[in-house]
């Protein structure tokens, strides 16, 4: 039987036209940080597999199909498995992560851990690099940042932060920042330590984020696209832009034939008959 947890060759190339990836295919840096900000800018975020009561699937040729020839985006578990099957095809040693996603939160530890991230090895290089091309919200990472405590990397336009916050158990919890349009306030995005996750742990919290009322993805479509110029952002009808220099325009949507849309023009997703949108 086949190992349908692998990318074929013929699925690596599909992503790497999808992606307009032209680079080195090696296990280095510069291509982890090339194809990380490809990826960033043709994939979008969006969850209305969700909205449409499904829980996505995370089998590899299920993630092709969707992602790569079918003209879709996904969320965090979805665009992180994708990624690190191509990592892991194109040489790299890949961890997953399980993180608490702190945005807003009074204490880390009241968010569970329902966020994909991944610790990234170059053969030959001592240095693990944080990557992540799945967090759904504005400052996410656009290339991976070095694993490194209390030190700000710029990259791609934005910048971030590492450092460790207080713990109880035997691992260290690293905190991921993100710095706000002044270049001086840090804020919290989402909190880890290095144990790795498996496949396993990650179907069981996309089942939940998927399906659960209590789920923000669950009860209204929420989108995202990032291009060199601008930060779109679709919560339920709402569309923000953000421009490169800081520019925030804010615009209601009027109905559902406006929501479809600006989802597939705007943020060039193919959406799915039958997808229930506000409006």
């Amino acid at each position: 039987m086949p190992d349908t947890t692998q990318l074929t060759p013929d699925d690596l190339d599909a992503y790497f036209r999808r992606i307009g990836w032209e680079g080195e295919r090696r296990a280095d840096v510069g291509t982890l940080r090339g194809v990380h900000l490809a990826h960033a800018h043709s994939i979008p975020f969006e969850n209305l597999d969700p909205v449409r009561g499904t829980a996505p699937s995370l089998a590899t040729p299920d993630l092709v199909a969707k992602l790569v020839r079918g003209g879709r985006g996904g969320y965090c578990y979805e665009h992180n498995t994708l990624f690190a099957g191509v990592l892991e095809a194109l040489g790299f040693t890949v961890t997953r992560l399980g993180a608490r996603v702190v945005v807003g939160a009074e204490r880390f530890e009241d968010r569970p851990r329902t966020h994909m991230a991944l610790l990234v090895e170059a053969p030959g290089d001592p240095q693990p690099y944080l990557a992540d091309v799945g967090f759904g919200a504005p400052g996410a990472l656009l290339q991976p940042v070095p694993l490194v405590p209390d030190t700000a990397f710029d990259a791609a336009g934005r910048r971030h932060r590492l450092v460790h916050a207080p713990h109880r158990g035997p691992l260290e919890r690293w905190v991921l920042e993100t710095y706000g349009e002044d270049g001086e306030t840090a804020r919290p995005q989402y909190v880890f330590t290095l144990d790795p996750f498996e496949r396993p742990d990650f179907e069981v919290a996309n089942w939940y984020v998927a399906t659960s009322p209590r789920s923000p993805f669950s009860r209204r479509p929420y989108a995202q696209r990032v291009t060199a110029g601008r930060h779109l952002l679709l919560a339920g009808t709402r569309l923000t832009e953000t421009r490169a220099d800081g520019t925030v325009t804010e615009r209601e949507l009027t109905g559902e034939a406006e929501v479809r849309r600006v989802l597939e023009e705007e943020f060039r997703i193919a959406v799915p008959e039958g997808t229930p949108l506000p409006g």
